[in-house]
């Protein structure tokens, strides 16, 4: 059975992703902003990437535009989005539709569940590094381009198996999981770690790690985060901070954070959905996470600064 597949956005993950999954031949639709619209039409949606260059002649559409339901959304946005994302993506959700939520955290999950259906929304992260050209073409450079993907509660489902065979067979790789909250849980005390402090020391992982007292600092993060989690009662594994730390021991020396990248670029950061969920959770059960609320704070000033 042919699924029809909506894209939300076509920047550097739903770009990425979904353009996989065109170029392999599936139904896919980009729903865009009317400006980025106009762009891939004349140019169409152009991956330079180490798995593979690629263009096609994409399927489009705005929000303004009436459209039937499709199967499947990748709902691939920056959390300080999401409330516009989710009106965006409605019109388009029927009765057996379902939601792939690709962003960073889990503050997401509940909005989404509460706006669109607790049963249609399943969970799913993503690790890539990518960023948009001049020229609006999507640069992929690094090994990694995962997309992790499972049903929430069910460890297996017919629907799970039907996403599953639909997403295999494309250059990226699309993973099912029976434990994706765990995944989800995992993946954002990382990218809070990382983004966390290369934001702070406004630099890449490797001068911030390689200096005396720089793993001490990773490490400090990474137990404060892993404190909140397990009071809050998330399903993380006890040798997780030991496995992100030695993850982050072995990174390149250049990299970067997305949210570092993006403050690079003067553009939005997601403080409240990244670290700002992380220290409510805190007070709610009495935790203090002294290196965590700093990275919030700088945020925070960079956010103020960013609007004056």
């Amino acid at each position: 059975m042919n699924m029809r597949i909506l894209v939300l956005g076509a920047g550097g993950v739903g770009g990425y992703f979904g353009g996989r999954l065109a170029e392999k031949g599936e139904d896919v639709t980009f729903l865009v902003r009317s400006s980025r619209k106009q762009h891939l039409e004349k140019h169409g949606l152009v991956i330079h990437s180490i798995h593979g260059d690629m263009r096609v002649k994409p399927q489009l559409i705005t929000a303004a535009e009436p459209a039937s339901s499709f199967d499947l959304i990748l709902f691939s946005t920056k959390a300080y989005h999401l409330e516009d994302a989710i009106n965006d993506v409605k019109p388009f959700v029927g009765e057996n539709t379902v939601v792939l939520p690709l962003l960073n955290g889990m503050a997401h999950i509940h909005r989404l569940q509460q706006e669109l259906g607790k049963e249609k929304v399943i969970g799913g992260l993503c690790f890539i590094e990518t960023t948009l050209n001049d020229g609006g073409e999507i640069i992929q450079t690094s090994p990694m381009h995962r997309v992790v993907f499972g049903e929430m509660e069910e460890r297996s489902s017919d629907r799970i198996s039907r996403i599953a065979e639909l997403l295999s067979g494309t250059k990226a790789s699309f993973v099912l999981s029976e434990q994706i909250e765990q995944d989800m849980w995992h993946k954002y005390l990382f990218i809070t770690t990382l983004s966390g402090l290369t934001t702070l020391m406004r630099s890449p992982v490797g001068p911030i790690r390689d200096l005396e007292g720089g793993r001490a600092l990773f490490l400090q993060l990474l137990e404060e985060t892993a404190n909140i989690m397990s009071a809050h009662g998330a399903p993380i594994r006890e040798d997780i901070v030991e496995e992100h730390l030695n993850t982050i021991v072995k990174m390149t020396y250049n990299m970067k954070s997305s949210m570092q990248r993006d403050m690079e670029k003067g553009t939005a950061v997601e403080a409240g959905h990244i670290p700002g969920f992380l220290l409510k959770l805190a007070e709610q059960y009495s935790i203090k996470a002294p290196l965590l609320t700093i990275i919030y704070q700088n945020l925070l000033v960079y956010e103020s600064v960013q609007h004056s």
